[in-house]
C-alpha cells in the first residue's frame, strides 16, 4: 500500500507529549488555511520526507495558465458557459468516462470542448461565487460540475502516462478541482458560521461529500474541526471560563481562584452536557455517510476542549493545600465524576477502517488509534480526578493542623463560644453535604501518602493519620464506622477540637467562668450535631451521649464553684446556741450573701451565654436551688433584726428579688448597682 501524503493537520500528534502540551499543539494547528499537494513522477521514493507519493484520490495537476495546444482560447469566452449546460456536458464527459473504463487498454479521443467548457464553467462559477455566494440551488449545481470534473480526472490518470493531451487535460482538470476544494473550504467554513438557513445540515453535508469524494476529507474535516472548536470556545468563554495555565493558576491568590473554579464547574458540566451532544448532532448531519471521519472529527474536537478543562483541574489540585479550599475541590470532583457516564454515552466505539483512517499505516495508524481511544480519554481524566480526590482528602485532613496551630492565650470575653468552636463544626457541618463523596475520596485515596513535601502539597495539611488512641471513632453502637475512613477522621476532628477547647479553659483563672466556657462550647457542638442527621451518624449515639453528659457535668461544676458557698450562709450551724439565735452571726450571714451576690451579679451579668436555651436552664436551674433556701432562711432568721435601720442595712434582698437578679445573669451586659429593696 503506497503511503499517503501528509499534511499539516491537527489529526496529527505525539503520544509522548504532555496534557498541556498537547493543548498547544491543538492551537498551532487550529487554523485555517488552503493545502496544495503536487503529485510528481512515480520514481519518488514515497517514504522520503522531502518527496511526495502518487495520490490516487487526487490527479496531478499544476497550477497556472493552462490552455489546449491549437485551441483558441477565446472560444470558451465566446461559448460562455452556464448551469444549464452542466446535463449535455456531464452527458458527453459521462460517456468519455464509460468507454475509458471499459477500454483500459486504449485511449480514445478527448472531448475537448465538453471539457474545456467543464473547466470554464468551474472556474467563472468559482469567480462569481467568491464575490456572492451562491443560493442552495446554484451550490448544487456547482457540486454536480465539481463532481464530474473530479471523476473525470480519476479517469484520466491510467492514460496520462501515454498521452501528453491526457497529461494536460489531466493538469487542467485537476488544477479546476483544486481550485474548486479551495473555494469549498472557503464556503463550508461561512457555512458552519451560519445560523440562517433551514437547509443548512444538507448543504454542509453536500459539501463535505463533495470534498470527501474527490479525495479532500483531511482539508474539509480540518475545516469543521477548527470552525467548530473555535465556536466550543467561545462558548467556554461565554461560561466564564479563562483559559489559564498552570504557572497562572499556581500565583493566583484564592479569591480569585474560586470565582475560576465556579465558572470552571458551570463551564464543564455545560460542554459535556449540552455543548458535546449539539457537535456530536452536527457531526453526524454533516458526515453521516462516513461514520469514521465523524467519529473522529467528534473526538478531535471534545478532546481538545477537555484537555483544557483539564488543565485547570489538574493545576488547582496542584496548588497549596488549605483546608478552605475543600469545597470548591469537592465540586470539581463530582463534576468530573459525574459527567464520565454522559461522556460513555458520547464516544461509539473506535472505527480505524474508512477514509481517515486510511490516511495511516504501522506506526502511523497505532498513534491514529491511540489519539482516539475513549479509554484514553478516560484514563486522563480519571488521574485527574484522581489528583483532586487526593487533594480533597489531604485538604480536609489539614483541619487538624488549624485546630492544632491555633494556640492563642487570649481568653474570649465572658466564657462565649470560641472562635475555633464555630469555625469547625461550622466546617464539619458543610463537609458533611458532600458526604458520599467524602466517603468515596477517603475509601479511594485516604491510603496515600500525603507528606508535607507533597508536589503540588508543599505547605500542606497533616496527612492521614488512623484513629488516635481511645478515640470516639472506637466507640459507639455504629459498627460500620470503623470502616468508615471519613467517619473516623470526622470523630478525629472532633476529639481535637475538644482537646483544644479544654486547653483555651484553662486560660479562665475564675473555675466557674472555665466550666460556662465549656457548657458554651460543648452546647453548640452538641447542638449543631443534633441539628445535623449526617454528623451523628458519622460520630455515632455513643460519641454524642458522651459529650451530653459531659455538658451535664460542667453545668454541675458551675453550680458547685458558684452557688455553694451561697447556700453556705444558710445553713443553721452556728447560728443558734442553746436555742437562741446569735444576732452577731445571723448579721455577718446576711452580709456575706448581700456580698457575694452583689458580685455574682456584678461579675456574671457580664458573662455570656449565647445559646437561650442553656441560658434560660441556668438561670432556671440557679432558681430552684437559691430562692427557695433564701426565702426558708428569710422566713425563719429576720425577724431575729431589729425593725427599721437595723433591717435595712442587712437584708437588702427579699426572696422575690432573687429571681429578677438572677435573671440578669449571662446577658453579657456588666451591672455594678442593685437596688436596694
Amino acid at each position: 500500500m503506497e503511503r499517503r501524503p501528509q499534511k499539516s493537520s491537527s489529526f496529527s500528534t505525539s503520544s509522548s507529549t504532555t496534557r498541556e502540551e498537547k493543548s498547544r499543539e491543538y492551537d498551532r494547528h487550529l487554523s485555517l488555511g488552503s493545502i496544495s499537494i503536487r503529485i510528481t513522477g512515480a520514481d519518488d521514493d514515497p517514504l522520503s520526507p522531502t518527496a511526495t507519493a502518487v495520490d490516487n484520490r487526487k490527479p496531478p495537476f499544476t497550477t497556472g495558465d493552462q490552455t489546449t495546444p491549437g485551441s483558441d482560447p477565446s472560444a470558451a469566452d465566446n461559448e460562455s458557459p452556464s448551469q444549464s449546460d452542466l446535463p449535455s456536458l456531464s452527458e458527453n464527459i459521462d460517456q468519455f468516462i464509460n468507454i475509458l473504463r471499459q477500454s483500459p487498454e486504449i485511449a480514445p479521443d478527448l472531448p475537448d470542448v465538453a471539457i474545456e467548457r467543464l473547466i470554464s464553467l468551474i472556474e467563472k462559477d468559482i469567480a462569481k461565487y467568491y464575490d456572492s455566494s451562491p443560493d442552495d440551488q446554484h451550490l448544487i449545481s456547482f457540486l454536480e460540475s465539481v463532481s464530474l470534473a473530479s471523476n473525470l480526472s480519476a479517469a484520466l490518470i491510467p492514460f496520462s502516462s501515454l498521452s501528453s493531451d491526457y497529461l494536460r487535460s489531466l493538469n487542467q482538470t485537476g488544477a479546476s478541482v483544486h481550485n474548486a476544494m479551495s473555494f469549498l473550504e472557503f464556503h463550508f467554513h461561512s457555512l458552519l458560521l451560519s445560523t440562517s438557513s433551514p437547509q443548512l445540515p444538507s448543504l454542509l453535508r453536500s459539501i463535505a461529500a463533495s470534498m470527501i469524494s474527490a479525495g479532500y476529507e483531511i482539508e474539509c474535516s480540518q475545516v469543521f474541526l477548527v470552525t467548530r472548536y473555535n465556536a466550543m470556545e467561545a462558548d467556554l468563554a461565554d461560561q466564564s471560563f479563562e483559559k489559564l495555565s498552570i504557572d497562572e493558576v499556581q500565583r493566583m491568590a484564592w479569591e480569585s481562584l474560586e470565582t475560576e473554579i465556579v465558572s470552571w464547574t458551570k463551564a464543564f458540566r455545560h460542554a459535556v452536557a449540552v455543548s458535546f451532544p449539539i457537535e456530536r448532532e452536527l457531526c453526524g448531519e454533516v458526515f453521516g455517510e462516513h461514520r469514521d471521519i465523524a467519529g473522529g472529527i467528534f473526538r478531535r474536537l471534545t478532546r481538545g476542549i477537555l484537555i483544557q478543562l483539564l488543565n485547570f483541574a489538574e493545576a488547582v489540585a496542584m496548588t497549596k493545600r488549605s483546608a478552605e479550599k475543600l469545597f470548591k475541590v469537592l465540586h470539581m470532583y463530582e463534576a468530573l465524576r459525574d459527567m464520565v457516564p454522559k461522556l460513555d454515552d458520547l464516544f461509539p466505539p473506535v472505527e480505524t477502517s474508512g477514509d481517515v483512517a486510511a490516511e495511516y499505516s504501522g506506526d502511523d495508524l497505532k498513534s491514529f488509534k491511540n489519539m482516539d481511544s475513549h479509554e484514553e480519554l478516560k484514563a486522563e481524566m480519571a488521574a485527574v480526578q484522581a489528583r483532586l480526590g487526593e487533594a480533597a482528602v489531604a485538604m480536609f485532613c489539614d483541619l487538624e493542623s488549624s485546630i492544632k496551630s491555633d494556640t492563642g492565650k487570649t481568653p474570649v470575653p465572658g466564657g462565649a463560644v470560641h472562635p475555633l468552636t464555630r469555625y469547625v463544626v461550622n466546617y464539619l457541618s458543610y463537609a458533611c453535604e458532600f458526604k458520599n463523596t467524602l466517603e468515596q475520596v477517603f475509601r479511594d485515596y485516604q491510603k496515600l501518602d500525603r507528606s508535607g513535601d507533597d508536589e503540588g502539597g508543599s505547605g500542606g495539611g497533616a496527612g492521614y493519620s488512623g484513629r488516635r488512641e481511645g478515640s470516639g471513632g472506637e466507640r459507639g453502637s455504629g459498627g460500620g464506622r470503623n470502616s468508615n475512613p471519613f467517619a473516623r477522621q470526622m470523630v478525629e476532628a472532633m476529639d481535637l477540637l475538644y482537646s483544644n477547647v479544654e486547653e483555651k479553659a484553662k486560660l479562665y483563672k475564675d473555675l466557674a467562668l472555665r466550666n460556662i466556657f465549656m457548657m458554651n462550647n460543648g452546647r453548640y457542638i452538641v447542638q449543631k450535631i443534633k441539628g445535623s442527621t449526617e454528623i451523628s451518624q458519622l460520630l455515632g449515639d455513643t460519641w454524642c451521649r458522651k459529650k451530653s453528659s459531659d455538658l451535664r457535668q460542667y453545668h454541675k461544676n458551675y453550680q458547685r464553684e458558684t452557688w455553694s458557698k451561697v447556700l453556705g450562709c444558710f445553713k443553721d450551724e452556728g447560728l443558734q446556741v442553746k436555742g437562741s439565735v446569735l444576732k452577731p452571726v445571723l448579721k455577718e450571714r446576711f452580709k456575706s450573701f448581700n456580698a457575694m451576690l452583689e458580685e455574682i451579679h456584678k461579675t456574671q451579668s457580664a458573662w455570656i451565654v449565647s445559646d437561650e436555651q442553656l441560658q434560660s436552664e441556668l438561670r432556671v436551674s440557679i432558681s430552684a436551688v437559691i430562692v427557695p433556701a433564701y426565702r426558708s432562711f428569710f422566713a425563719r432568721f429576720s425577724q431575729y433584726l431589729d425593725p427599721g435601720r437595723q433591717t435595712e442595712k442587712y437584708v437588702k434582698f427579699g426572696p422575690e428579688d432573687l429571681e429578677t437578679y438572677i435573671d440578669d445573669l449571662f446577658d453579657g451586659n456588666p451591672m455594678f448597682i442593685i437596688r436596694r429593696k
